[in-house]
């Protein structure tokens, strides 16, 4: 299957989609640990997981109520982006 180049044009016009979703494409992590991987403050990664969300490229994977502790996690779509943008060298 070609790549969605619109979903991957979107991720890589933002440096912050862009890390927040490499950090996920290792393993699903929280808010937190996502900020301190990636050397981001909490405020732009919560941005940019909601919009990375908003396009199905990564998921909640604890209950929608909980306020502490949630957990992200990658979608296929978005591992499959995340890819495309790994083979040909498009992250910074």
């Amino acid at each position: 299957m070609s790549p969605d180049w619109d979903v991957v044009g979107y991720v890589i016009s933002s440096d912050h989609r862009t890390m927040v979703l490499g950090r996920l494409a290792e393993g699903p992590a929280t808010p937190t640990q996502i900020a301190s991987d990636v050397d981001l403050s909490v405020t732009h990664v919560s941005r940019a997981l909601s919009s990375l969300r908003d396009r199905d490229l990564v998921e909640l994977l604890v209950p929608e109520d909980r306020r502490k502790g949630r957990v992200y996690g990658i979608t296929a779509e978005g591992t499959e982006a995340w890819e495309t943008i790994k083979t040909k060298d498009l992250s910074k």
